[in-house]
This record gives structure tokens, sequence and C-alpha cells, in this order.
């Protein structure tokens, strides 16, 4: 519900704040006065379009602020949507510089237009002339049917079955993609992973290759080498190591009084040793070393394949090939995953499916079987608003496959004239009948459902006084229910006030500028207003007594 209204440096407002409440507030005041004015600065921060021509005064911005309470409405997950704070206590800001620049804010956050619309319209109801909103909304005819059904928990839990529904369809589409593309993709992967089995990489490979064929190809030089070597060290005549020993064992006994000669006879000893080891190995290397064109031509093989492989595919170790085989061959097996996938999601496809057109027939049903009295209760109550030809009828027209709010699609038809056509509330109705068919329909559904603050603009214009009475009487059980604000000419309707606001011009002192002022008027100042609206200014005696006694019933 909207709580309060400031305005300030618009049209000829310089400065206004409108504090509302529970139940039906009204506002009245003189042709020109400025009503339409409040509206328009309302609208602003409903995400209305902005003009610096209504700035008060050209050389400063336009502040429009509306208070609004959340407590009522379930809007956590539109605020998350849009990354916007959500509070119980909601501040929605409109400014307008003298340039032109228009900036929107809820709860100090710059929000956009788009947002601004969104969120307005779930909290206020703004019926003017010529404004169809909710009541020519197809969705929120639905919602009605739902409301007087008593099904609005069924609707929910269709439209959360609905949500996963759209869901699996859409990965399905996106899984049917993907296989599309797998298919098309397929036989590449499956020779590029029959290459790399074939191939039958190992961890390493590449550096024990070639270190072999550096063996290989060298052979007989090695063979040579190390055969010299270990002649040298330990089978010529006058060997290295032999002479070695000779040292050592003249050493031996003279190290034995000598600490220090000791250390060096141990040091001299451990090279001794090490050189024969060393001789030895030598020897054995040597030995082992094979002269094998046929293998080094087997290894060359091996190393170009692995070449080819690294260039291919742009890496340097067989570690980086191997990685790629696995990666390929996960991406194969994905394959056969998709295939899994798109058959478990199309089963709970289906079988949710299964459940929306069950549960969508049920809604169906509910809907059906309330409209003929809906349609029927709107008739009684607009012939007692002057409109006695009224016909409306609820057309159903069934979906080739489920939507968001059930198998059906649903139009109310509408005529005001005795024998019409029935034809859409946007194209049968004029403002007039279009604002009281929305008064009859929503005090239908007053207690059954979640409404907006509901604002009317002259709902009364043109209607007798027995018509505005009862007007009046359904605003009032209206009111019961949801926030009703209603500007009228009606002292009919104007003695049904909660609250009474009272627009009115004031000369500014000092500048020659004529300025809106609104003020809540006492239960005196009541009276005497409902007078005046019923006669002239001053009022007769009469007058006030017949304003009294609208007031009292």
């Amino acid at each position: 519900m909207i709580q309060r209204l400031q305005i300030r440096n618009y049209a000829i407002i310089e400065e206004l704040r409108l504090d509302f409440a529970d139940g039906l507030s009204i506002i009245t005041g003189e042709t020109g006065a400025g009503k339409s004015i409040v509206l328009g600065a309302l609208n602003l921060i409903l995400g209305g379009r902005a003009d610096t021509k209504t700035l008060f005064n050209p050389e400063e911005k336009c502040v429009i602020e509306g208070r609004f309470s959340l407590a009522a409405y379930d809007l956590q997950s539109f605020f998350a949507e849009n990354d916007l704070d959500y509070d119980e206590e909601l501040i929605i800001r409109r400014e307008i510089t003298p340039s032109g620049k228009s900036r929107a804010f809820v709860n100090d956050t710059p929000a956009n237009l788009k947002v601004l619309q969104d969120l307005g319209s779930t909290l206020i109801d703004l019926h003017q002339q010529f404004d169809t909103l909710y009541i020519n909304n197809p969705t929120f005819q639905l919602e009605l049917l739902d409301a007087l059904a008593g099904q609005r928990e069924a609707v929910v839990s269709y439209r959360k079955a609905y949500a996963q529904w759209q869901e699996l369809r859409r990965q399905l589409a996106q899984l049917h993609e993907e296989q599309a593309r797998a298919r098309r993709e397929q036989e590449f992967l499956e020779f590029q992973v029959n290459e790399f089995n074939e191939a039958a990489l190992l961890p390493d490979e590449q550096d024990a290759l070639e270190s072999e064929r550096h063996r290989l190809s060298n052979a007989e030089e090695i063979k040579q080498l190390t055969s010299g070597a270990f002649h040298f060290l330990s089978e010529d005549d006058n060997a290295v190591t032999d002479q070695l020993a000779s040292i050592a064992l003249r050493l031996y006994p003279l190290a034995h009084g000598d600490a220090k000669l000791k250390v060096l006879y141990e040091r001299f000893e451990s090279l001794r040793l090490e050189l024969e080891e060393l001789a030895s190995e030598l020897e054995a290397f040597g030995e082992d070393t094979e002269v094998s064109p046929e293998r080094l031509q087997e290894v060359e093989d091996r190393l170009s394949l692995i070449y080819r492989l690294q260039a291919k595919h742009a890496v340097k170790t067989t570690e980086d090939l191997l990685r790629i085989q696995e990666e390929l061959s996960s991406r194969l097996g994905q394959f056969a995953d998709l295939d899994e996938a798109i058959a478990k999601r199309t089963a709970a496809k289906d079988k949710l499916l299964q459940q929306l057109l069950k549960d969508g027939a049920a809604l169906r049903a509910g809907r059906q079987r309330v409209a003929p009295q809906f349609a029927k209760s709107v008739q009684e109550q607009l012939a007692d608003l002057s409109m006695e030809n009224a016909q409306l009828q609820v057309d159903f027209q069934a979906l080739e496959k489920p939507g968001p709010y059930g198998l059906d699609e649903v139009q109310v038809l509408f005529s005001a004239n005795k024998g019409g056509r029935l034809q859409s509330i946007k194209t049968a109705a004029s403002g007039g009948e279009m604002s009281r068919l929305a008064l009859v329909t929503k005090s239908l559904v007053a207690s059954a459902m979640k409404l907006p603050t509901l604002i009317f603009d002259e709902i009364d214009a043109g209607v007798s006084g027995d018509v505005a009475q009862k007007m009046g009487r359904i605003l009032t059980d209206l009111s019961r229910h949801h926030q009703v604000v209603v500007i009228t000419h009606s002292p009919q309707v104007a003695s049904r006030a909660d609250r009474h606001y009272f627009v009115y011009k004031q000369d500014k002192e000092g500048v020659e500028r004529t300025i809106t002022r609104v003020r809540e008027l006492n239960a005196e100042e009541r009276v005497r207003s409902i007078a005046v609206m019923l006669s002239q200014n001053p009022p007769s005696e009469s007058a006030l007594t017949n304003a009294r006694e609208l007031i009292e019933g």
C-alpha cells in the first residue's frame, strides 16, 4: 500500500505531501485545482515519461517520492532478480533536472524505467478514463476466476510444475543441439583416439628413446672408448689401478702412526676403490652396448611417430600427449552420457506433461464452474450502476499445449448496449464503463485475492445520485480488503471517505503565481465540503443537513 506521496516543483505544485492510510481515501476539489496533476506526479514514480515542461520552477529539479509498505506482497524475488535491496518499507524516487535528465531510484539504488513500471504495476492499479490496465489483461482475468474458484494454491503448484517443464524443454533443446554437433565431431574424435591407442604411448618414453638412440648411434665408438679405458685402468702392464694398489700398500703402515696421514690414506683408498669400480662399469657398459642398425631404425621410427603427434597437437612432451588422449577419450565418452541425459530428461518432461494436463484440466473445470455466476454477478451490479443492458461472458479457448496458467486462454467479452455484439473489453467499453466494470469485478474478488492499491479517477463521472450512492457502497466494501483512493466530484461517494483530502489553488504571496495545495479535512470541514458539492458555495442549511445525513448514513 502507498503510505506517502511527496511532490516538489511539479506543474503548479511547489511542494505537497499526502499521507495515506488503509481503507477509503477520497480526494475532492474544484475543477482545475490540481487533482489530475497529483495523479500525473504519481504516474512518474510508476515509470511514466518525464517532461521538463512540467517543472514548477524551470531552474530547479523536480522530485517526486512515494513511500510504500510491501508487507502484503511477495516481492523478494523481484528485488533479487533486479539487484535491489529488499525492505518491507519501499521508497521510490523520481528526479527531473532542468536540463531534462531523468533519474529514478528504488530504495536509493538507481533503477531504469522498466523496473519502475514492473514494480509500480504491482503496487498501484490506476484507473483513469480510457485506461484498461488489469481489467483487460487476460492473465488478470484468469487470476480473477481462480480466486473465485478458490484454487489459487493449485495455480501456484501448476505454475511451479510448468516452470520445471519449460526448463526441461530448454535443457533438451540445448542437449539436442549438442548432440547434433557431437555427431559431426564424433568421427574425427574417434580417428584421433584410435591414432593415440595405436601409438600406445608410455610416460617418459620419449626421454628413454632419445637416450637409446644416442647410444645406438655411437655404439662402435662407445665400445672402443670404454674398452680402451678399461685396459688403461685395469689390464695394461702398467695399469693405473695396479700402481695405485702398490702405493696404497706402502702407505698403509705409515698411516697408522700419523693421524693426519691416516685421513689422507683413507681418502686415497676410497678413490682407488672407486676407480676400480668405475673401470668395471666401463667394461660392462661397453659389453652391453649393442651395435644394431635394426634396433636403431626401430627407435628412430618410434620417435618420429612421437614427434609427429607432438607437432600435430602443438605440445612438446609425451605427458602432454597422454593428457590430450585422456581428454579426447573423455569427450567420446560424453556422447554416450549425452544420449543418457536426453533419455532421462525426456522421460521427466513427459511425466511433467501428464501432470500438467491433469492439473490443467482441474483448473479449467474450476474456472468454467464459476464463470457463469461471475458474469451474472457482474451484470447485476452493473445494472445497479445504471448499466442495465450490460452483458458479459467469459470465453474459453483451449491451448494446443500447456500454457503458464493452464490449458486455456480466457477473454472476458463485454457489451454495454442491449443486443450489442460481445467484444473484448478494450474494444467494447468506454472509459466510464471500463472504470465501473473494473470496480465491480474487483469488488467481487476483494476478499479472495491480493490487489494493489486501487486508484479511481472520476469513476462516478456522469452518474446520478442514486447510482453514485450505490457506487460509494461498493467502494466501501472494496476498501475493507484493499487500500482504495478515489478522485471524485460526487458527494455520495465523498461521504464514504475514511480520509478526505481537499485539493485547492492558492495565490502565492509576494509573486503573481497560483499554486496547488492539499489538506486533510476534519469532520466539520467534510460536512461543509460535501454540502458545497450538493449545492453551492456557501452551502445552504438544507445542504449541510443533507451532507451530515450522507456521512452518517
